[in-house]
């Protein structure tokens, strides 16, 4: 296994070992011991989303009850983005994407301070979440996908978003107790 730093604090990008053969392929998905060498801490609930191609989840995050996510995709591609939304840090406001998807088997560890987005690139895309909290509704917030001062280049122009996804916010407009300080 594989791990290097993203450019925003906090972030890691995990790269599995994957063996092939003619049946096709296996890897190690997690491993407690293994991952928290690197800080990843314990994972308490596992999500997947199915998604259809232009779909758009994000940005989103919670507070209180912060998640720390590891998400891969097991099915498609994606493109991940990653918001630093940690008033105090020198990278507020800053932003990184990767791509994922069941070719390259790239893991990317997102801790609690960052908000979480995905854009669909394939027909569909199968998308695993393990996270270090419990999902909270009343925790649940959201960032404008299309912040202007963003700037985020997502792949799509006119993404199929859910009802809570097109009246967020732009971070600009989030009151500072309701980010990560």
């Amino acid at each position: 296994m594989k791990v290097t730093e993203g450019p925003l604090p906090g972030l890691l990008i995990i790269e599995p070992r994957v063996f092939n053969d003619n049946r096709g392929y296996f890897f190690e998905v997690f491993q407690q011991k293994r991952y928290a060498e690197f800080g990843i801490p314990a994972f308490v609930q596992d999500n997947v989303s199915r998604s259809a191609r232009n779909v758009l989840r994000g940005l989103h995050y919670q507070l209180p009850h912060a998640q720390g996510k590891l998400v891969f995709v097991t099915r498609g591609s994606v493109w991940d983005v990653a918001v630093d939304i940690r008033t105090n840090s020198p990278t507020f406001g800053q932003w990184f994407g990767i791509h994922l998807n069941d070719e390259n088997h790239t893991q990317f560890y997102i801790p609690p301070g960052f908000a979480h987005g995905f854009c669909v690139l394939s027909d569909e895309a199968d998308f695993h979440y393990k996270c270090t909290d419990y999902y909270q509704p009343g925790s649940e917030h959201g960032i404008a996908w299309n912040d202007e001062r963003l700037n985020i280049p997502w792949p799509v122009s006119n993404p199929v978003l859910s009802p809570k996804d097109e009246i967020y916010p732009a971070l600009h407009e989030i009151a500072h107790e309701k980010l990560f300080t």
